[in-house]
Parts: C-alpha cells; structure tokens; sequence
C-alpha cells in the first residue's frame, strides 16, 4: 500500500485529488482512495490540518491534491455588526465550529442551533458548501493548548 507521508504548502502539478469532509481534514492516519480511484494509506508524524488545496505526497513522488467537500451547513445572518458579534459570542460559549465573515457566520447544521440564533433574531439559512472553521486560539489548526476541567 502506498503512503502519504506528507503535507505540502502550497500544493503544486496534481492529477489526483481526494475530496474529504471537514472532519477528514484533521487525521494522522487513515485508508483514503482519491477522486480518481488510487488507495493510499495517510500516515503522517502527527494529526495535521488538511486545508482545502494543500497536498498530499505519496512516496512515489505524486502529489494529491486535498479539496473540501461540500456539508450541511447553515448561515446565520445580521444587518447590525454589533448583534453579529453576540451572536459569535453565544456560538463560541457553546465551543461550536464557525466561520466568522464580516457580515456572517457559517456553522454546521443543526436544528436546534438554528433554533437558537433565529431566537437571537438571526435570519438562518441551509446551504451546502466546503466547510473552514476558525482555528483554536491557543495552539495551531482546530486544538487548543488547555483543558476544561
């Protein structure tokens, strides 16, 4: 079986790609098969942030490129930049993933979220698109360095 042994920025001349969820952007090790049929085995020193157009390099030499596949998602928007700011707030006291855009937020969806900003008079909308939460303040990609006991 052939390895992924490592991650490139940025990714460079790929023919293969393999398309994966959010939550199969974060591995360390794990069977995969690209877009176009080849199986490979990711097996990296450490979990690593597949980021959407980062590379993967086989040890044969061939790159394959990561892309981000398209999830259930929801949007949650306000015309007051003020009331977007609480509403990430009580997004981030819930510790959920989010993408924060000036004029706003991304999450996964989840009806009873979705409850709750439209009761923090959001207007919530479903859509499917790749999905890039904000990193952890404290460490690199999705952890953060502290514990929550």
């Amino acid at each position: 079986m052939i390895r992924a042994t490592k991650v490139i920025h940025p990714v460079q001349h790929c023919t293969e790609t393999v398309t994966l969820t959010y939550d199969d952007r974060f591995r360390r090790r794990m069977m995969m098969m690209s877009d176009q049929g080849t199986e490979f085995l990711l097996d990296l020193a450490q979990a690593e942030e597949l980021k959407h157009d980062t590379g993967l390099l086989l040890e044969d030499g061939r790159t394959i490129s990561v892309r981000a596949a398209a999830e259930e998602l929801m949007r949650a928007d306000s015309a007051d930049p003020l009331h977007l700011m609480r509403t990430a707030w009580h997004v981030g006291n819930r510790h959920l993933a989010c993408e924060i855009h000036a004029d706003h937020l991304v999450l996964r969806w989840d009806h009873v979220i979705a409850e709750m900003l439209e009761g923090l008079c959001c207007n919530v909308s479903r859509m499917k698109a790749p999905f890039q939460p904000e990193g952890g303040a404290y460490g690199h990609g999705r952890t953060h360095s502290h514990t929550h006991e």
